[in-house]
């Protein structure tokens, strides 16, 4: 273990919330980087279940946060839905973060397209393919990558 204590449950505590005023983690993140710290697993557990009892830790509130920051960083849906997956964030509460941003996503596209390629037409196949990948890249599904390569076209 690497802090000592006669507790061992206070040790795994005061490391979980050094960790939680730095930024919200999900669950699974937070359980993840305590186990590398080499803490008990029973501990880890309690610890987790009391720091949702107080409503430090929730999956719901970090979804939330996460979903606007993609969305300022001009993230695609399906990007963001796989980043909340991989940190642990049930599909519930990624589809309530996202519906409660209310996005327009295909804005969203025309405007990640258009501060990456600008207002130059798209000259052959293989500049729309390189557009493409970089807008599916970015988390867009066919129709927002169909939409904001379209409305460039006008």
């Amino acid at each position: 273990m690497l802090f000592e204590s006669s507790n061992p449950d206070q040790a795994v505590w005061d490391c979980a919330l050094r960790l939680l005023s730095r930024r919200d983690h999900s669950r699974r993140e937070l359980e993840q980087k305590l186990h590398q710290r080499q803490f008990d697993e029973s501990a880890i557990a309690r610890t987790l279940d009391r720091l949702e009892q107080q409503q430090w830790l929730q999956d719901a509130r970090f979804a939330q946060v996460q979903v606007r920051q993609h969305i300022y960083k001009k993230h695609g849906p399906q990007r963001i839905r796989a980043e909340l997956q991989r940190k642990g964030v049930s599909a519930e509460e990624i589809a309530a973060a996202l519906e409660e941003q209310d996005t327009d996503w295909f804005e969203l596209a025309r405007e990640c397209h258009l501060a990456r390629f600008g207002e130059a037409p798209v000259t052959d196949f293989k500049e729309r393919a390189r557009r493409m990948r970089y807008l599916q890249a970015r988390g867009f599904g066919p129709d927002h990558i169909r939409y904001a390569l379209e409305s460039g076209d006008e």
